[in-house]
């Protein structure tokens, strides 16, 4: 069963935009709290953003949303950079719980 759903990936040029979504079901976008998270080649895993709180790499840059009607989640990168090249994830978590989720992970490559 599927929890979270990326899409929105692709290639763009450095200085263009492009705006990922995460579709969770409505137990996960309810009950768990969501965030994005991303991996480069040869580097680990890091945080991109919750809903207040944003790497320093991505801050003025990066905005996450959320539309309630439809579960979803968005981060709407602006301003891109190569160093942006990674593999975004969505991630949700219940610390109560004790439960993780990630999404399948959509690429973002930024190159001319």
């Amino acid at each position: 069963q599927v929890q979270l759903v990326e899409s929105g990936g692709g290639l763009v040029q450095p200085g263009g935009s492009l705006r990922l979504s995460c579709v969770a079901s409505p137990y996960i976008f309810e009950q768990f709290v969501m965030d994005w998270y991303r991996q480069a080649p040869g580097k680990q895993r890091e945080l991109v953003g919750g809903s207040t709180n944003y790497a320093d790499s991505v801050k003025g840059r990066f905005t996450i949303s959320r539309d309630n009607a439809k579960n979803t989640m968005y981060l709407q990168m602006n301003t891109l950079k190569p160093e942006d090249t990674a593999v975004y994830y969505c991630h949700a978590y219940n610390h109560v719980l004790g439960r993780t989720y990630w999404g399948q992970g959509t690429q973002v490559t930024v190159s001319s």
